[in-house]
């Protein structure tokens, strides 16, 4: 398989309690979701840790999906483990337990497979561990990071280090602020990419999106979704697509950067139609176009 784009991130088995279900222990984290969200657009590698107890099922799963050469199964340790709830309105999360088990002393290395790949993608994950790693690649094309509030509170100057070394950033609203202290969201986007990537994405969950690239911002509205059963990954499924495309694209310029904007969101809209990983894995192609047909309607005015 030509390795095109390589997925560093967290590997999980998520328990989430909404009011109308519960899924205990089910295949999860960031490295998992955005991996296999992009991997509708180019053949992916995922690189990440799991332990003893990770079932072998998912194993199979990611096989079929990804290349996983880049991926230890530690013999000692428990694989990472999430706990969350969300209320009635499915849009606040509120952490139960996070058990960092076997990520805790992780430090990832590449199979030499992976050293050439052309597209980077540090799925949220410690800012040291996530520039060690990088540091083992050869030359990237293009290299994006994602980070979340539990970084920024507790390695803020490593997390403005680590977007120093790449050329965009993705993060939530919430996020953007807490990590600049800025109630404004343009000026957080524009104090993201005065810190190093050429571009910057702002997603604003159930309100949308924002790019902002080449001193311009370009808004787009979430795509419109009756069933949310699991916002778990949204973010992360945005962030695979979006660099999937990218990475099929092979170039950069605000064009390809909407576009990628436009699939960012639908991968999105399907992960949260059913619990964990389920919808992103059954959806073929077809059902990629048939929503991008339909977005680009709700688009045209």
């Amino acid at each position: 398989m030509n390795n095109v784009l390589t997925v560093v991130g967290s590997i999980a088995l998520d328990t989430t309690r909404t009011p109308f279900h519960t899924v205990e222990r089910t295949l999860g984290g960031t490295a998992t979701f955005s991996s296999i969200s992009a991997s509708k657009y180019v053949p992916t590698s995922i690189v990440g840790i799991v332990g003893h107890d990770f079932p072998t099922s998912y194993l199979e799963l990611l096989k079929n999906l990804l290349d996983i050469r880049g991926l230890t199964i530690s013999e000692q340790e428990k694989t990472f483990h999430f706990d969350s709830s969300f209320g009635y309105d499915l849009s606040k999360r509120t952490t139960n337990k996070t058990e960092l088990n076997v990520i805790s002393n992780y430090q990832s290395t590449i199979p030499d497979a992976y050293i050439d790949s052309e597209y980077v993608y540090l799925a949220n994950n410690d800012p040291v561990q996530n520039m060690n790693v990088l540091d083992l690649f050869s030359k990237p094309k293009l290299i994006m990071c994602d980070t979340m509030d539990f970084w920024i509170m507790n390695k803020r100057d490593e997390v403005i280090k680590m977007m120093n070394k790449v050329d965009g950033i993705i993060l939530n609203e919430s996020e953007a602020k807490l990590l600049f202290k800025e109630s404004n969201i343009f000026k957080c986007a524009r104090l993201l990419n005065s810190n190093g990537p050429v571009f910057a994405v702002i997603n604003k969950g159930e309100n949308g999106s924002l790019l902002f690239y080449d001193n311009e911002f370009y808004p787009l509205p979430a795509y419109p979704t009756e069933i949310i059963k699991d916002p778990t990954g949204a973010g992360d499924s945005f962030g695979g697509a979006f660099m999937g495309y990218l990475s099929q694209q092979g170039k950069i310029d605000s064009r390809t950067l909407k576009n990628a904007m436009v699939h960012g969101n639908i991968m999105g809209s399907f992960a949260i139609q059913d619990y964990g990983i389920d919808k992103l894995v059954k959806i073929s192609s077809d059902d990629i176009k048939k929503r991008h047909e339909k977005y680009k309607e709700i688009l045209s005015f």
